[in-house]
């Protein structure tokens, strides 16, 4: 391997001493920083912090790979650190290992296939070899450490489906900067599967996108699947069917024989022509955390109801359009007119089909199949209380988690697994999460949504100004939950009554979360993890439809920080929108309602959809400068409390 473009002597250290695991990052980094392949230390040291909270990047052996993809990583490349003294304290899939070797890698954030970062896959797929780490181990100087790593040429080629006598495995590795781990789970599978004597086919979706990429014959030949990932699978639809293992992205590493022999086990009690593929148990697998869990499930549920939000609010708001302009009011309020069909058709999938929709695919990420029957009784439960959308989210979550303990703990024998699968599991868990929606769950969401309707009503007839501020602080408090609802009923409430003002100043608030959480990932990505950085990607598209839930997950990772600035400017734009005295008697159109405003007597239409969309700007300015500034003094306290205990560790040294 030709690794003059991704280090040299002057990036490997060798018979240094270091105190700390982050003492030896900060100098690899310093030396990345010194030869030109980073921008800015401070902000690729973060980065690799970041990482470092994420899981385990000690490997064993007393080898540890720290890694980051960053956009302050100007070209891929790594530095090596052999340390005078093994370091403990070091997080490793190896419990007490002590760290002699460091590999720090750096990965460009940046799209495409980058050369260098495959030469990078390739360095990592020969770091599962015990006797190459011994030999690096053993190695006297920088010029020693070059020419072992540039001994022999990566593994091109990972695995393959071939004999049919043998059984055939395909696999996918995942991880959250798409290096290391990534590599190294994948190579640890194809030597396991050459020892094993099993056909094995490895796609890595990794920092150069999708590597190997295993194709529908090789699906159909498969007996079992493993997913070695600690992001979600992209396109994992192609492998439905087949019984699958998931598990960390790090435990190939410790036992991927084990896996292997577990995958081709699963594949007899689970045949792949079963419609829905069996998974082992999180328990089991130590897939991913409770938390992690719950984000996944809640954004997969959101993307399920965009189309239904975008869909309904633009079909009513087109047919008020219509009726404004053509003055056709009385074809409008006509039972089974044109016009009214269509204001049935769009208030339909927004007051009737979202709800059920969302509870049905939250309970179908933790569930699968399954738990689509139960999700959509528990949403309909949900409607009929009137819990609204965290009415919604709650259902979701109580039957997907009932379906999952069902599946979990109910064991049934192989010749009963269709009735089970197809007519048990949806039919009891409906009773079950139905169940507790309506005598359980309900009552107090619906009591918490009635009484803070009730204070609102009582600020209606005071200041208009407070009141729009205090709408767009609860718009903001959950994103959707009990006192965005509350505020949507009051809001609700007071366009039936003829007061449009609140809605209009709730539908320009809902904007503001959204476009904070792209714009501040955008502009400043060291202060947020590679899946909020991609979730941002598309919460101004939300927060056009309307939907505030897509930044749901940055509330989940860092509440004390976001809630807070996104109520600062969320207040502000709903003081704007009241202090205009803007209107809307069209609810659940987005960014349509642009259109169909109703301005106040001495502004025109045209002047008041500017003030309204650009009051949802100003909050967004605002809630972005106030976040971005608590992030940094959040990571700027992390590097004090870093530095001070270096210095502490120093002082008693010496």
């Amino acid at each position: 391997m030709d690794l003059k473009s991704l280090t040299n002597t002057e990036l490997i250290s060798v018979g240094e001493e270091y105190r700390s695991k982050e003492e030896v990052i900060r100098d690899l980094v310093s030396k990345l920083y010194r030869e030109g392949k980073i921008s800015s230390e401070k902000k690729f040291y973060k980065e690799v912090l970041k990482r470092e909270a994420l899981g385990a990047t000690g490997l064993g052996m007393g080898l540890a790979v720290p890694h980051a993809k960053s956009k302050a990583v100007r070209q891929a490349s790594f530095a090596v650190a052999l340390t005078k003294n093994p370091l403990s304290g070091w997080e490793s899939i190896e419990e007490g290992d002590k760290i002699s070797l460091v590999i720090l890698i750096a990965v460009p954030d940046r799209g495409g296939a980058d050369k260098q970062v495959d030469l990078l896959s390739q360095l990592t797929g020969k770091l599962v070899g015990e006797e190459f780490i011994k030999e690096i181990l053993e190695c006297k100087s920088p010029e020693d450490v070059m020419k072992k790593f540039s001994e022999g040429e990566g593994v091109e080629e990972v695995g393959g489906i071939g004999d049919e006598s043998k059984k055939n495995i395909v696999c996918v590795t995942a991880c959250p900067a798409g290096v290391a781990h990534t590599y190294i789970a994948a190579e640890s599978l194809r030597r396991a599967g050459a020892r094993l004597g099993v056909n094995i086919k490895i796609e890595m979706q990794g920092a150069n996108g999708v590597e190997g990429r295993i194709s529908d014959s090789d699906i159909s030949a498969a007996d079992a699947a493993i997913f070695a990932v600690d992001v979600a699978v992209k396109e994992g639809k192609r492998f439905e069917g087949i019984p699958r293992i998931e598990v960390s992205v790090s435990e190939p590493l410790k036992r991927a024989d084990e896996l292997i022999e577990e995958a081709i086990q699963l594949a007899k009690e689970s045949p792949k022509d079963k419609t829905v593929a069996k998974t082992l148990k999180k328990e089991d697998t130590g897939k991913i955390t409770f938390k992690k869990e719950v984000k996944r499930a809640m954004l997969t549920g959101i993307s399920y109801i965009v189309p239904i939000i975008v869909a309904g609010g633009t079909v009513l708001a087109v047919t008020v359009l219509i009726t404004q302009i053509f003055g056709l009011q009385e074809i409008y309020e006509t039972e089974n007119s044109w016009l009214w069909l269509y204001r049935k058709l769009g208030s339909g999938l927004l007051s009737t089909l979202m709800v059920p929709v969302l509870s049905a695919y939250i309970a179908f990420s933790l569930a699968e199949k399954p738990g689509l029957g139960p999700g959509f009784a528990a949403g309909v439960a949900a409607n009929l209380i009137n819990g609204g959308f965290i009415g919604g989210i709650v259902g979701g979550f109580v039957a997907g988690y009932t379906l999952k303990w069902i599946k979990g703990n109910i064991k049934v024998p192989e010749a009963l697994k269709a009735f089970f699968t197809f007519y048990l599991y949806p039919v009891l868990g409906t009773f079950i999460a139905a169940s507790i929606m309506l005598f359980v769950v309900g009552r107090p969401v619906v009591a918490l949504n009635q009484g803070m309707t009730e204070w609102l009503n009582k600020l209606s007839g005071g200041n208009a100004i407070l009141l729009g501020a205090i709408i767009g602080s609860m718009v903001s408090f959950d994103l959707g939950g009990p006192v965005n609802k509350a505020a949507y009923a009051f809001c609700i409430g007071a366009m039936a009554n003829g007061n449009y003002m609140p809605y209009a100043a709730f539908a320009s608030v809902k904007m503001v979360s959204a476009f904070t959480a792209t714009v501040s990932t955008r502009i400043f990505p060291q202060y947020y993890l590679a899946e909020e950085i991609e979730a941002g990607k598309s919460t101004w598209i939300l927060g056009l439809a309307g939907i505030t839930e897509g930044a749901i997950p940055m509330i989940i990772e860092d509440p004390f920080r976001v809630i807070p600035s996104f109520i600062a400017g969320s207040a502000v734009t709903g003081a704007l929108v009241a202090f205009f005295k803007l209107g809307l008697n069209v609810p659940g159109a987005g960014i349509v309602s642009m259109l169909v405003l109703q301005p106040h007597e001495s502004i025109s239409k045209l002047t008041s959809a500017g003030i309204w969309f650009g009051s949802a700007i100003v909050g967004t300015i605002i809630s972005t400068v106030i976040l971005t500034y608590l992030k940094r003094e959040k990571y700027k306290d992390e590097s004090s409390r870093v530095q001070l205990e270096i210095e502490k560790r120093l002082e008693d040294a010496l």
